[in-house]
């Protein structure tokens, strides 16, 4: 969910048009327009034509590659959402987030309402640290606003982007709360890990968290699939809750592996020209063909994650789980230009093999309405009430003739709301201040050898269990100037000690204890397993 804004010369043409009324008389006019009819054959466009003419002919100087730099963007914000603009100098900075690593703040972001919108926070990254979350909007950069229509893509990485240790100071506007959060964040090598977590929830099913899709992806996958089955694994669960996508070929290597030869993975279809219907099958080849799965999902799980679903899905090879997904199903395919710099263009839509269309409508040009998609969502209740989402009346059947519908998105077989029964304003102020983080960290530094004695989550959690730690945790958070009522505070206890648990065990097993002790009472989690674990109602809802 992550994009960089683009342009289209037409009010361009339009602009430079204006331009040279005010400064010709007729007649001058209409030597100009002479002189655009007599350029070469090759002019492939009047917008090449009116640079050309600035470039040769303009009575000033100007540097006319800093006027396209700043007529490429507007050009993009007439197409659709997701098509944009690479300039040169960040090229390798927007191709590390799948390919490698580079040094920043961690986080996953669009630009909605003028405002910089946190889709993810990359775990275990600075901002994590530093107590930013999902859903933050950064309104200030080094104590000055960083708000406006003036803000894109390259503007934002450029100021959150840097040097591994340099510090970058961001005002946070977070929802329920009234004034700006301030944090300081130190930037850091921000890794490129797509899967997180691989574990046996079960003693017969393995989980893996998928965090993107990237160029190891699919690699890491596999490893972690060799691995779970020798632990004894004969089901899985597939965790794309978060995930906005990737590359479309680790997406669709990995679906091989759950279904037979022959079996259709998506399709794209774009201009009959130049991008025609493009089926991609399975090739037969995967080790997971006999094995159920359950795929979780949420409204942040996008593009190659709904490919994945979607694909799962309408061939009943197992149930998804979870909320109605992001609705991103436009292709874009990388495109060079001479000076390094790339245009994303979307060449083509997908479709899953029932033939729904994953994205959802857009107007050209409308990019503000289409990134409020996702808050307007929220506000008409869809996290929490299945009979809240609007859907597509056109019914599509899966290979055992369930009905799933169109409209963007895949809705899941089991609709999972939004757990907030716990949530308080006490936990809210916890959360929004890094505090349950920052005592995790010191708990952690003050007793790391006895912790690293425990071996793994479970027998960690176990211990932890011995130590009091809400007691502690409270006094610290007075400390701090954060305290609750006793009726929050017994709310909300349940929820803060698994948090601070699942830190604990982060800052000393890693990923391996963090993602085990928040998924022991997820519901979403529990739903699949329960769900796996009785073959008549996997059978009732696939129709097998």
């Amino acid at each position: 969910m992550k994009k960089v804004y683009i342009p289209i010369l037409v009010g361009i043409s339009i602009a430079i048009g204006i331009v040279i009324g005010v400064f010709f008389t007729k007649n001058n006019y209409k030597h100009l327009v002479e002189n655009i009819n007599w350029l070469p054959a090759t002019q492939p466009s009047k917008t090449d034509a009116i640079f050309n003419l600035i470039n040769n002919q303009y009575v000033d100087s100007i540097d006319i590659k800093n006027i396209e730099e700043d007529i490429i963007p507007e050009i993009f914000k007439h197409l659709d959402p997701h098509s944009s603009y690479i300039p040169a100098k960040d090229i390798e900075e927007v191709n590390a987030d799948l390919n490698g690593s580079f040094s920043g703040i961690g986080v996953q972001f669009n630009i909605q309402n003028d405002t910089i919108y946190i889709v993810d926070v990359i775990r275990g990254g600075p901002s994590e640290r530093a107590g930013l979350v999902a859903g933050d909007r950064i309104v200030e950069v080094n104590d000055t606003a960083f708000v406006g229509k003036e803000i894109n893509n390259e503007k934002t990485m450029k100021k959150l982007r840097g040097p591994k240790n340099t510090k970058v100071t961001v005002g946070i506007k977070r929802r329920g709360t009234k004034e700006i959060l301030r944090y300081t964040i130190v930037r850091d090598d921000i890794p490129v890990k797509s899967v997180e977590s691989a574990y046996m929830i079960t003693s017969n099913i393995g989980y893996i968290y998928v965090s993107r899709f990237g160029a190891t992806t699919y690699n890491e996958f596999l490893t972690a699939i060799a691995k779970l089955k020798q632990q004894g694994a004969a089901k899985f669960i597939v965790d794309l809750r978060g995930n906005s996508g990737g590359y479309l070929d680790a997406a669709t290597r990995m679906i091989n592996e759950f279904l037979y030869q022959g079996q259709l993975i998506v399709f794209t279809q774009g201009n009959p020209t130049f991008y025609p219907r493009s089926d991609v099958y399975a090739i037969g080849t995967g080790s997971c063909k006999a094995n159920d799965i359950a795929v979780l999902v949420d409204e942040f799980s996008g593009s190659a994650s709904e490919i994945f679903a979607g694909a799962i899905q309408d061939n009943d090879r197992g149930i998804i789980v979870g909320r109605r997904t992001f609705g991103k199903g436009l292709v874009q395919q990388q495109i060079p230009l001479n000076d390094n710099s790339a245009i994303r263009l979307t060449i083509a839509r997908y479709y899953t093999p029932s033939g729904r269309c994953i994205q959802k409508p857009y107007e050209l040009g409308k990019i503000d309405e289409y990134e409020k998609d996702i808050i307007n969502r929220y506000e008409h209740g869809e996290f929490y009430s299945q009979d809240s989402i609007k859907q597509d009346t056109l019914a599509y059947t899966t290979l055992n003739g369930r009905i799933v519908y169109g409209g963007g998105g895949i809705m899941p077989d089991i609709f999972v709301p939004t757990d907030t029964t716990d949530i308080t304003p006490f936990f809210t102020k916890l959360f929004n201040s890094g505090t349950m983080y920052k005592f995790a960290l010191r708990y952690t530094e003050n007793n790391r050898e006895t912790l690293k004695k425990q071996g793994n989550w479970k027998t960690l959690s176990d211990y932890l269990d011995t130590q009091n730690i809400f007691e502690q945790f409270t006094a610290f958070a007075e400390k701090q100037n954060i305290k609750g009522s006793p009726y929050d505070s017994r709310t909300s206890k349940k929820r803060i000690v698994k948090q601070l648990y699942a830190y604990i065990a982060r800052d000393v097993l890693g990923d391996d204890g963090f993602y085990p002790i928040l998924n022991n009472d997820d519901k979403c989690v529990q739903i699949a397993i329960e769900t796996l674990q009785s073959p008549a109602e996997l059978n009732r809802i696939l129709k097998r």
